[in-house]
């Protein structure tokens, strides 16, 4: 049988003293412990020693790990204490964090689920609802990023937004280049948002950014240009890309509209079934749809000098520095002088970005992470079965995409 200072180990209670384990008549076993000396007349926030208030409202439980199939509470004394800082607060305990009903093993263990498994799993395991998961989530996140700062130390970051909820509900993301992971996010999609992170990075932090990589959004690049400057600008080389397909896309679909108002069925049908053989890359067409690339460069020129365009311009984006850049310059000069609206106009888009264009082509550095990011966030959602409010969300991907997920209770991070 394990002796008393054993127990406190197997329950996940940490310096504490157990008084008596008794049994409910529900079968749940209830330990009652008091905090070993050192840890008692603490302030429940900033744990400062503080005089004793009273005795707050007795005794309080709080919830732990299953104990094999048996349900196991703590129960000790709730006294509050009075703190030069906060004023009255219910002493600090050391099993549990601030205003929380559960061990700190407890939620560290529903927190870990939570981003391993789905709500449905994560709750039945637990025995809990998902709104109280979604506390604990914040509870958790909140005390490791207080921890240490993932602002500091950044130089290379990616901004981008996603969408995480019908009706143009968005989310604005931050991640750092170097190490992959999540620093910052906050509900909406403008400028005033951005502004929002530079103010909280600071100044001096914000002059130590070198690169920042967005998708041209001038929302995004007008506060990088205010804030940071010394940090270079690159633009993402699959949103550049993605203007070319657009701007093939609407030309494909005015000659179709054309083709279709003057009775050409037959060049009609041939056109709308080529959408996707237009907007693939070459390498990836099938044996069939080079075929039917073909008789759209037979049928219409046109359109096949915008798809040759579109893809030279993707071919930028994988030569060398050098080739690239002269690459870019014919490329413009081609589109300058193709007479196809579409690609004019983007022609003068891309020159009027080129120097960030030319920076992505120097440095590498893309929204690739940050897309593959958005990618994470969209899962995290789907797993979830939808939030309610941004910040549920925003607390579960921080949890699992900014590394501050804490490790399974007894396990130590490798």
């Amino acid at each position: 049988m394990p002796g008393r200072s054993v127990w406190p180990r197997i329950l996940g209670v940490v310096d504490s003293v157990l008084e008596s384990l008794v049994e409910e008549p529900d079968g749940s076993v209830v330990a009652h412990v008091r905090p070993k000396r050192r840890h008692r007349q603490r302030c429940g926030i900033c744990s400062r020693r503080s005089p004793v208030y009273d005795q707050g409202e007795g005794r309080r439980r709080w919830r732990g790990l299953d104990v094999g199939c048996t349900r196991f509470l703590l129960e000790a004394a709730a006294p509050r204490v009075t703190c030069r800082e906060h004023g009255v607060v219910v002493a600090q305990v050391p099993w549990a964090r601030h205003r929380s009903r559960y061990l700190r093993a407890f939620e560290d263990q529903v927190a870990w689920l939570a981003t391993q498994c789905s709500q449905k799993a994560c709750s039945q395991l637990m025995r809990l609802d998902w709104e109280t998961v979604g506390r604990i989530i914040s509870r958790v996140v909140d005390e490791a990023a207080r921890s240490y700062d993932r602002l500091d130390g950044l130089e290379r970051i990616g901004i981008d937004e996603i969408s995480w909820r019908r009706g143009q509900r968005y989310l604005t993301l931050v991640i750092d280049h170097v190490t992959g992971r999540l620093v910052w996010a906050a509900e909406g999609r403008s400028r005033k948002v951005v502004d929002s992170f530079f103010e909280q990075l600071g100044h001096e932090r914000c002059a130590q950014l070198t690169h920042v990589s967005s998708d041209g959004a001038e929302w995004i690049l007008l506060p990088v240009e205010q804030h940071c400057p010394n940090a270079t600008i690159c633009l993402d080389p699959f949103h550049v890309v993605q203007w070319a397909t657009s701007a093939l896309d609407k030309i494909r679909r005015q000659l179709w509209n054309e083709v279709r108002r003057i009775g050409h069925k037959a060049e009609a049908t041939n056109l709308k079934g080529s959408r996707w053989v237009l907007l693939k890359n070459a390498q990836d067409l099938t044996a069939n749809e080079a075929v039917k690339l073909a008789s759209v460069a037979k049928l219409n020129a046109p359109l096949y000098r915008a798809y040759l365009l579109k893809e030279h311009l993707r071919m930028v984006f994988h030569v060398g520095q050098d080739e690239a850049i002269r690459s870019l310059e014919r490329w413009l000069q081609w589109a300058r002088r193709c007479r196809i609206g579409p690609f004019v106009a983007l022609a003068r888009t891309i020159a009027y970005y080129r120097a960030d264009i030319e920076a992505t082509l120097e440095h590498g550095v893309n929204n690739g992470r940050v897309e593959s990011l958005n990618t994470k966030v969209r899962l995290i959602a789907r797993r979830a079965f939808g939030f309610h409010s941004a910040q549920a969300l925003i607390a579960l991907s921080e949890l699992t995409l900014g590394g501050l997920c804490p490790p399974l209770p007894g396990r130590q991070i490798r």
